[in-house]
């Protein structure tokens, strides 16, 4: 039997590039629906999750993570774990991947197929809201595919956007989102906001909007009026719609339906622009299924190296 691989941040990443990876995504998506599974161990403030995938075609998953937030105090990060690949035809153990790789590029690269897609081939200003971890991933991911881009960073503390901006000569950090928001081609929020930050009004015709930061039912990044502005699109039905409220919410009160919901990756060929004018909307939900389709795009770029 064959040992298994284990790949690391470092030397895994190089192997990998961003355009390639939202191709590897949407190829995903044309085999069988994945069969996806979540659970929870909990021992006081700690926790395991463990996010399980089977596609038919592809393989099967477990990504692993241990949230222990006691963690800083011992300057060790709060957030753990692997991900481990099984073969499709046997369900034999190929790799154990880093967590953090599997996550950063998941994130990023499942916003950049949808902006690929929705935004303007010609989007030249693209915002970002939010200067955490994945803001840095995602201004490799938008580069990739924009690579005339400029983009501004806002944050809630400006020092934090401003010492962003310091690492890259095309990003600049800005105090003004309303009057960001109303420049920007693209603007993408990967903040933990429970309460809305993004105000529709502000948007401009055109507009590709990407939403990240929200991942439990009392989380909202944008308000009614963006989502009832724009054609709505998700990364997946199953993960968004009864579990996030940035769509839980608004359907909920009626604001929108679930039929207002143009499509989800299982309908790529609905992913498209209509007009230089309308506004694009992407709520960015993350899944097992996806950690299974990155991770493989991983481990077979791991065996071209």
């Amino acid at each position: 039997m064959t040992t298994p691989e284990f790949i690391p941040f470092a030397e895994g990443e190089a192997q990998l590039d961003w355009l390639g990876l939202t191709d590897a995504i949407a190829a995903g998506h044309d085999l069988p629906k994945a069969e996806i599974a979540d659970s929870f161990l909990y021992r006081g403030n700690d926790t395991l999750l463990n996010r399980a995938a089977w596609i038919d075609g592809l393989g099967l998953a477990v990504k692993s993570a241990t949230i222990f937030p006691g963690n800083a105090a011992q300057g060790l990060p709060s957030v753990n774990g692997g991900v481990s690949l099984y073969s499709d035809d046997a369900g034999v153990l190929q790799a154990v991947v880093d967590f953090h790789l599997v996550t950063k590029w998941k994130t990023a690269g499942d916003s950049l197929l949808a902006a690929r897609r929705l935004a303007r081939a010609d989007s030249e200003v693209i915002l970002i809201v939010g200067a955490g971890t994945v803001a840095q991933s995602l201004i490799g991911a938008y580069s990739a595919a924009f690579p005339g881009a400029r983009f501004e960073v806002w944050n809630r503390t400006l020092r934090k956007a401003e010492g962003l901006a310091e690492e890259y000569n095309h990003v600049a950090a800005v105090s003004d989102l309303a009057g960001a928001v109303g420049r920007a081609d693209i603007v993408s929020c990967a903040t933990m906001s429970t309460k809305p930050v993004l105000q529709g009004e502000w948007l401009r015709p055109g507009t590709h909007v990407d939403l990240i930061g929200a991942y439990r039912p009392d989380m909202r990044e944008a308000d009614d009026a963006a989502l009832t502005r724009a054609r709505v699109f998700v990364d997946s039905l199953d993960t968004t719609v009864g579990h996030i409220g940035e769509i839980k919410d608004p359907i909920a009160r009626g604001v929108i339906t679930q039929a207002d919901i143009v499509a989800d990756y299982y309908d790529l060929a609905a992913f498209d622009r209509q007009s230089d004018d309308e506004i694009t909307l992407f709520k960015n939900g993350g899944g097992a299924h996806l950690d299974l389709m990155v991770s493989r795009y991983i481990l077979d770029r791991w065996h071209t190296r």
